[in-house]
């Protein structure tokens, strides 16, 4: 049986209701989420065995996250407790031409002190048969990069496939370091990396190059780079996402295996209820279609896709999707008709 693990922070999520400004807003929604967690919940929901690996504050605040992880089928046997916070994010939810807005409030929160040895990673990860981390984590500090690189290698050690999501943040680098002077040296043992060539290249010390998605031609050449740096590398990913407005998005998918280029058509979506959490859903939703025997490419970035199309309909982080709901969409229902 396929186990995933996946490792990171678990956030409060504290956003206003109704698309208010926060200069409007006299109250805020709490809910959780974090991508690294929302990818463990999008694969419990689909049956993988799912384990999220964290370090929470000893108080009622990180005892209520771990019974979040519960409430949605995620293992948390692992999660270690330590630090004197939990991190938090506001959402300004936007709408039309009005952009959504996220500010941070996760400085020297559990996981940014985490330190190398805080987990015993050998026993953590023992039979599991994926490990997920992304580039959210080593923003944080340079101990929190430490503990996710320690991580890393030793699942590399022990014969773990290995998949990271980019996940630039700008607003997160803020300790003195860049991406380039952290990510290379850990995206050397990635498998599988899910973000645009330009992410990618601007993580690995490289020029950015503003490649053509639509001239299919030209992208081997642009990947291949990031193959000859990751020398692990075995699969690139990117998610194609065009911004009509805040409430109107355009969705595809982009797949190369060092041979061939895999191309998902783009949806529609629109309404918009939620894009935040959709790339964590297009993880996740990638992450399920390779683990399927046998592997079919095409299919698991065209499932990838769907769960990322659907998860803009969803409220909140986490992409409660059922693996039924995504058939439908990929046989081609858009309809959204009630299901009586």
């Amino acid at each position: 049986m396929n186990k995933v693990v996946t490792f990171g922070e678990i956030l409060l999520r504290l956003s206003t209701e109704r698309h208010l400004r926060f200069s409007q807003a006299d109250s805020y929604k709490a809910t959780y989420g974090g991508g690294e967690f929302n990818v463990a919940v999008s694969l419990a929901n689909y049956g993988v065995a799912a384990e999220f690996i964290t370090r929470l504050p000893n108080n009622e605040l990180g005892n209520s996250a771990l019974k979040e992880m519960r409430k949605l089928g995620v293992d948390c046997h692992n999660v270690v407790f330590g630090g004197e916070r939990l991190g938090l994010y506001f959402l300004e939810t936007g709408s039309g031409t009005r952009a959504s807005n996220v500010i941070y409030d996760r400085a020297d929160s559990s996981m940014a002190t985490i330190t190398p040895g805080t987990i015993d990673w050998r026993e953590a990860l023992k039979e599991t048969t994926w490990f997920h981390w992304s580039g959210i984590t080593p923003a944080l500090s340079q101990s929190a990069a430490d503990a996710c690189f320690e991580a890393i290698k030793v699942a590399h050690e022990m014969g773990i496939t290995i998949s990271t999501d980019l996940n630039y943040r700008s607003k997160l680098w803020n300790y003195g370091k860049e991406p380039k002077d952290v990510m290379p040296e850990m995206l050397q043992y990635s498998n599988i990396i899910l973000g645009d060539i330009d992410t990618a290249y601007f993580m690995l010390g490289m020029d950015k190059v503003n490649p053509d998605y639509s001239n299919e031609a030209s992208l081997p050449t642009l990947y291949d780079e990031l193959f000859k740096k990751c020398p692990k590398l075995n699969t690139a990913v990117t998610t194609l996402r065009y911004s009509i407005s805040a409430s109107h998005q355009r969705i595809g998918g982009i797949l190369y295996d060092g041979e061939k280029v895999y191309n998902a058509d783009v949806q529609d979506v629109t309404p918009v209820v939620d894009r935040v959490g959709s790339g964590d859903a297009f993880m996740g939703g990638l992450i399920y279609g390779l683990l399927q025997t046998p592997v079919n490419k095409q299919r698991a970035l065209n499932f990838a896709v769907a769960a990322c199309c659907l998860k803009h309909t969803i409220a909140g982080d986490y992409n409660l999707i059922t693996i039924e709901e995504i058939e439908k969409l990929l046989a081609g229902d858009f309809s959204g008709k009630v299901s009586r």
